[in-house]
């Protein structure tokens, strides 16, 4: 009797044994799908890379920066947003064609997708990155630092050059404000000599 007492109790030990590794390599497993599936989540900037990023050199007001968006893995990417430590308000704009011949822009509403394989160039006169306002001035030769954020929340950091550019002459806001000003004064000025020579015709005769 003692014998089948000490070898029930050895199996049960064994038992309890093997039931606790059972349990702790469900768990590792578990652990380990659930790091993967959050790395797999969290890594379209892995397979991003930013060729010849550089800025617009401006005093003040808004400026574009520009380059070459490669994503080089097998999934697909979606570029949603711009940061950097000069500029609150970045936005991502399209240039599209407005049917007078030029050129105009817009917020790109749900940002770039890049399919795998496949990349987004950020270029004067065509899509880029605005700056809507920047702690100022941005001088050639010095650089800037941005970062690409993508849908998923993973974020690539780089940094672009400042260079001079006089090419791709954009209407920025402002400056279209500015331009409507003073073509109105321009008017208002016209308008005025225009009377007072009529004034002085009258009194010739």
């Amino acid at each position: 009797m003692r014998i089948q007492k000490s070898a029930v109790l050895l199996s049960s030990a064994a038992l309890l044994v093997l039931t606790g590794c059972s349990a702790a390599g469900t768990a590792s497993e578990a652990d380990s799908v659930t790091d993967s599936a959050a790395e797999s989540s969290t890594d379209s900037s892995a397979s991003v890379t930013v060729d010849d990023p550089w800025v617009k050199a401006a005093e003040e007001g808004m400026t574009s920066s520009f380059g070459l968006v490669e994503n080089t893995g097998e999934e697909d990417v979606t570029l949603v947003a711009v940061e950097s430590t000069i500029s609150e308000e970045i936005e991502l704009h399209q240039t599209s064609d407005d049917g007078s011949g030029a050129m105009s822009m817009e917020e790109k509403e749900g940002g770039f997708p890049i399919p795998a394989g496949d990349s987004l160039d950020l270029a004067p006169g065509e899509d880029h990155i605005m700056f809507m306002d920047f702690d100022g001035p941005l001088q050639a030769g010095d650089t800037v630092d941005l970062t690409l954020v993508f849908s998923d929340g993973s974020r690539l950091d780089y940094e672009a050059s400042i260079r001079d550019f006089a090419g791709a002459d954009e209407s920025y806001g402002n400056e279209e404000t500015d331009s409507h000003e003073e073509s109105d004064e321009h008017s208002d000025d016209e308008r005025s000599d225009h009377e007072h020579s009529h004034l002085g015709d009258g009194d010739d005769s």
